[in-house]
């Protein structure tokens, strides 16, 4: 039985992961802090292991005793991180240093496992092709905007400057399923006839739901890809009032009013959320990061490298997708 640790086990798309691994008989480890919440991590098979992050001593500890008790594993999945934090400064600590910390660790005990999967975004980009609306390639150079966006890449770069290590890594573009919250904030504010959208020009989104994002994780460790990166959607292309239709659609088709907002009035609307959060010692929602990300006109990238070489096919469009997902929060009192 191989063994797969998936850190960032308690969260969004890591609970997802580790589902898929205990399905196809992985010896499971979830990678947890002693705060994390096993809501979703419910099943007996899995183990727990509590890793620090934050004090490369305590995380050699950590390690170290388990690899003295079962070895190294054979897979890793690196979900681990954060979105939004109330001081921009955390991001690089959490999203970079953690990582850096975390793979050097894994170096001086020769535990360097068959393949390193890291978890990042499609942010790393940042808003190129607003122009032309041309797919963001691989072959781009990434100019990220935002301090996770940033973040991120220099997780991916030291990664991809380490000579010979197994990495692959996930850019996925917005991931929406069950469980997720910010994506359920439309969905509750749909749901209470009120439906917000951004500027007034062009803008293309994708999207890709949570389980396509693992099953692209589990094909990239079925045909032991190594020191790749791969970009994740669905494959198609929606306006910007797409995803909240068809939230509507499954809410029953309620009386919405749409607004649309002028980036102007959405950035000083941010900066003020993020203000008032930081003054209060908490993150935000909506913030300057998300701004930006939500200003970014163009969100197109190309799959194609993930389809041939992966044999990667997404099972969930848009419509599929919000049809599970608005279910799914019904069904758990959600909504």
């Amino acid at each position: 039985m191989a063994s797969i640790l998936i850190t960032g086990a308690s969260g969004f798309i890591g609970s997802f992961i580790v589902q898929e691994a205990l399905k196809r008989k992985f010896g499971v480890w979830a990678g947890i802090r002693p705060t994390s919440s096993k809501k979703y991590l419910g099943e007996r098979k899995i183990h727990f292991l509590e890793l620090d992050f934050a004090h490369p001593n305590e995380l050699r500890a950590q390690l170290s005793g388990h690899k003295g008790t079962y070895s190294k594993f054979d897979y890793i999945v690196h979900c681990a991180g954060v979105t939004k934090c109330k001081d921009k400064n955390e991001f690089d600590r959490v999203n970079y240093l953690q990582t850096k910390y975390f793979i050097d660790t894994l170096r001086e005990l020769n535990m360097v496992p068959q393949q390193f999967i890291y978890v990042s975004t499609l942010s790393v980009f940042g808003p190129i092709h607003e122009g032309d609306n041309l797919p963001i390639s691989e072959n781009d150079t990434p100019l990220p905007n935002t301090a996770y966006g940033f973040s991120k890449l220099k997780a991916e770069l030291y990664i991809q400057s380490i000579p010979g290590f197994p990495y692959v890594i996930y850019r996925p573009t917005g991931v929406y399923g069950p469980r997720e919250a910010d994506y359920f904030l439309m969905a509750k504010s749909i749901k209470q006839h009120v439906d917000f959208s951004v500027g007034f020009t062009r803008q293309d989104l994708t999207f890709v739901y949570v389980k396509d994002v693992v099953q692209a994780i589990f094909l990239g460790i079925e045909k032991q890809v190594s020191r790749r990166a791969y970009s994740l959607s669905d494959g198609n292309v929606y306006k910007s009032r797409t995803f909240s239709d068809l939230i509507q659609k499954e809410l029953g088709n309620p009386f919405v009013i749409h607004l649309k907002c002028p980036l102007i009035v959405l950035k000083v609307v941010s900066l003020l959320a993020e203000f008032v959060a930081s003054r209060s010692g908490k993150s935000s929602t909506l913030n300057s990061d998300k701004y930006k990300i939500m200003k970014q006109r163009n969100w197109q990238c190309d799959i194609t490298p993930t389809v041939k070489e992966l044999g990667y096919s997404p099972e969930y469009d848009l419509e599929k997708g919000v049809k599970e997902t608005i279910a799914w929060y019904k069904n758990e009192g959600w909504l």
